[in-house]
């Protein structure tokens, strides 16, 4: 991209990504009750169900906005206001889980020149951007103590999801919204 071709963001653009950020953080003070109980009833696996909807937040405003670096500064505020509600899993978990997520959906969408925002590709995002954090987790929490088979049975069931409960989910959110006409002043209102 040449300099003069960089699309800066506006106002908008940047009121929804912290908007977003600001009603996933809400929605993660809800999902750990959540947790809790999934924990209970079948451990890391059945917990790992929910992963998808705590970095939905990030691909959406990326789907609705379509410049580079949404994803960093979406989960980058998203990170910041979790760090500020006193997450359970400590400050560090939020700055470094963002920091992986948007380093994954910027890499891929960079891969895919801004250009393809199909089920395929989003759901092929959303399910990518797990397994990083899950290495960092992994390490942070002390997974690599569970059994390989639980490890691995909880990474896959992460990845889905991610593709489902994230990438699918981004698609169909995105799309709904853009058939309101809310979202004519961004790219995905302009696509058509």
């Amino acid at each position: 991209m040449k300099s003069s071709s960089i699309r800066r963001f506006t106002t908008q653009d940047i009121v929804l990504m912290a908007m977003l950020a600001a009603v996933n953080a809400v929605l993660t003070v809800y999902l750990g009750p959540v947790n809790k109980l999934l924990t209970g009833l079948g451990g890391p696996v059945a917990t790992s169900v929910t992963t998808g909807l705590y970095i939905v937040y990030g691909l959406l405003a990326y789907y609705i906005i379509r410049k580079p670096g949404t994803a960093a500064i979406t989960y980058g505020i998203g990170g910041t206001i979790q760090a500020l509600t006193g997450p359970v899993y400590g400050i560090a978990a939020c700055f470094v889980a963002a920091a992986c997520y948007m380093a994954v959906a910027e890499a891929l969408f960079a891969l895919f020149r801004y250009k393809r925002w199909g089920n395929g590709v989003m759901m092929l995002v959303g399910g990518a951007m797990v397994p990083l954090w899950f290495v960092f987790a992994a390490n942070m929490f002390g997974y690599t103590a569970w059994p390989t088979g639980v490890l691995a049975a909880a990474l896959v069931v992460r990845i889905l999801s991610g593709i489902i409960l994230c990438g699918l989910l981004t698609k169909l959110l995105g799309d709904a919204l853009e058939r309101t006409g809310l979202l004519r002043r961004f790219a995905v209102g302009a696509k058509g």
